[in-house]
């Protein structure tokens, strides 16, 4: 099973450029949803997002480092952010996006350990407990349970 997990450094660095795009993403999100929530409701959650966007940038600077370690070159195209009038729908895509995060997080820290990269697994396992916070704080906003992983 560990051997499966195994990938090359080439590869590696095209996931981690995969994780730094959606890195990106959630910035991009966090920043224009914190400003486009409307209502009592919501200024709660916003001010939640804007703390979440900083952190985002935080793993894309680690992202960057790991790239740039293992020789690759870092992506600048961020994946895509959807937008809406809906505040729940804004709060829905980020927890979406979060749960794809931590569900590829987790395969990365398993390819980094069968691949000896343990310095990468360790970063990634800072991030990940960070990213299921996030997933926390955007289920209790929406009123639903986080989750489950695969």
């Amino acid at each position: 099973m560990k051997d499966d997990l195994k990938v090359s450094r080439e590869k590696m660095i095209e996931l981690l450029n995969e994780d730094l795009a959606r890195e990106f993403q959630a910035i991009i999100a966090y920043v224009v949803y914190s400003q486009i929530m409307k209502g009592a409701a919501y200024t709660d959650i916003a001010r939640e997002l804007e703390k979440h966007a900083g952190e985002e940038l935080q793993h894309a600077i680690k992202i960057t480092k790991q790239i740039d370690y293992l020789g690759g070159t870092p992506t600048v195209v961020p994946k895509p952010v959807k937008l809406s009038d809906d505040a729940k729908e804004l709060l829905k895509f980020d927890l979406d996006n979060e749960h794809e995060t931590v569900n590829q997080y987790q395969t990365r820290i398993r390819q980094a350990e069968a691949s000896g990269e343990f310095a990468l697994s360790e970063t990634l396992r800072q991030i990940i407990a960070q990213e299921q916070e996030h997933e926390i704080d955007l289920a209790d906003a929406l009123g639903i349970e986080v989750p489950k992983h695969s």
